[in-house]
């Protein structure tokens, strides 16, 4: 079995690689176990810096090259491709600060005559075997932040990258290899999803890391062995606030960007501009004329600013959504139209009513709605009212609406004057709600796949006696 991947934009295959069966995933976990279990083989923490430094400097060296490998196998376009890949090196090399900023810390004992006389102090020790499942839409970055953290924890790691991207999983687990990890200890495991299931279910997994759709991210997480614990990463339909009076050209470029930012294809992407009714039609319309200045095609030129969708099914998808949401009310401002099997216009809409899928759903493809408020409670009513939350924006000169925004809106990070998709790898990213369970980045990350250990020392009378 194999599975072929096509470039996204001219459908054109670009590789062809071998799925791995059950058996194999057998051994490997078996194999994880091993390596965990046995304590005197973990790999001392300034090997682990070594390799994770090593690797760093290689994709330094081939920075190019990934990038471009991003966008034949995602469709990103190329001066996205080489941010991401720089991401990416950035990430492992948060990997090798962490490893410096963590540890442990001393538990006092004194505290109470219970305590009196103890000594107690915690370190880190690695969760176990991390099986990771990761998205398509950033598909170098997304791995390193899944395998970078398994690696510096000191876990042994198994990774499904998507299917339609996973080259870029491979070439960055064979950099691992290159700089040094023992093969065992990160496993490149392309398969099916019957076989992922059972990857991910197995009582041999410590730690499932999870990035995707959530109907698949919750079924896995009820499926669960004892004992496994879990993050998932999953999306949203992130609202903006936009308060009356802001300087408007500052903000429509933030939305361009946080809106049509890989065609929409980002897990926060801007969605749903919430904007004061007075201004709404003359906002939405320069939104709209901003829009079709967007340079949409070929991912691999320079000046190309949105590409395709990663599947032409998802330019079916978006297209009814958009057809659905003018037909329920809503007014197109502009796009709606797809330009090819591959390619959908960037889109604005105007008031879709709350019931349509694009008000509702996660669109995950090029559109933006946006809606007039005459209350900016009733507006932040609004964004928290859907099942998701995940990061929320508001656009504002004046103090106190952004405080309020800020405890008011229902998302995990409410960026105040930029759009929902900002992002640095180390900060924490954590969905709520629907959107997600647990806090990514890398510190967190590497704190999800280990645990915090405490020795609790009785001090004999006398002390101890001599070894010798």
């Amino acid at each position: 079995m194999k599975t072929i991947v096509h470039n996204p934009f001219d459908r054109e295959p670009v590789a062809e690689v071998p799925l791995v069966d059950w058996p194999q995933i057998d051994e490997w976990l078996n194999e994880a176990q091993l390596l965990h279990r046995d304590r005197h083989g973990w790999l001392a923490v300034h090997e682990r810096v070594a390799i994770l430094r090593r690797a760093a400097d290689i994709m330094r060296e081939r920075a190019e090259d990934l990038a471009l490998q991003i966008v034949r196998e995602g469709g990103k376009p190329l001066v996205d491709a080489r941010v991401e890949a720089g991401r990416a090196i950035n990430s492992v090399d948060l990997c090798v600060q962490a490893l410096s900023d963590g540890g442990g810390h001393e538990i006092p004992m004194d505290l109470t005559e219970a305590g009196a006389g103890r000594t107690a102090y915690t370190f880190r020790e690695p969760i176990g075997p991390v099986v990771a499942i990761s998205a398509f839409n950033h598909p170098l970055n997304l791995i390193v932040h899944q395998v970078g953290p398994a690696v510096a924890a000191g876990c042994p790691v198994l990774i499904k990258p998507a299917l339609e991207t996973p080259l870029s999983c491979q070439s960055f687990v064979s950099i691992l290899h290159e700089a040094g990890l023992p093969e065992a200890w990160c496993r490149f495991a392309p398969c099916g999803n019957d076989i992922a299931e059972r990857m991910v279910t197995d009582s041999r997994t410590a730690f499932f890391s999870f990035i995707g759709s959530a109907k698949i991210g919750w079924m896995l997480r009820s499926k669960l062995a004892p004992g496994t614990r879990i993050a998932l990463e999953h999306g949203g339909a992130a609202p903006v606030i936009v308060d009356s009076g802001v300087e408007r050209a500052a903000v429509i470029a933030s939305l361009l960007k946080g809106g049509f930012y890989h065609s929409g294809q980002v897990c926060v992407s801007v969605q749903r501009v919430f904007v004061p009714a007075a201004e709404l039609k003359d906002f939405a319309n320069d939104l709209g004329r901003a829009a079709e200045k967007l340079v949409v095609g070929d991912p691999a030129v320079a000046e190309t600013q949105c590409g395709p969708l990663i599947r032409t099914e998802e330019v079916d998808r978006v297209e009814r959504w958009v057809d659905d949401a003018i037909a329920a009310g809503g007014t197109l401002v502009c796009g709606g139209s797809r330009l090819s099997d591959t390619l959908f216009s960037p889109t604005v809409i105007l008031d879709p009513p709350e019931s349509a899928n694009v008000s509702r759903q996660e669109i995950f493809g090029p559109v933006i709605c946006v809606y007039g408020y005459d209350d900016i409670d009733l507006a932040i009513e609004q964004a928290n009212a859907l099942p998701y939350a995940f990061q929320a924006a508001v656009f504002t000169d004046r103090l106190s609406i952004a405080n309020h925004s800020i405890g008011s809106l229902a998302g995990s990070a409410v960026m105040v004057n930029d759009h929902t998709a900002f992002r640095v790898d180390w900060m924490p990213f954590a969905g709520l709600r629907r959107s997600g369970l647990g806090v990514g980045g890398i510190a967190y990350t590497m704190a999800d796949m280990s645990f915090e250990k405490m020795a609790v020392w009785n001090w004999p009378e006398g002390g101890f006696r001599s070894d010798r």
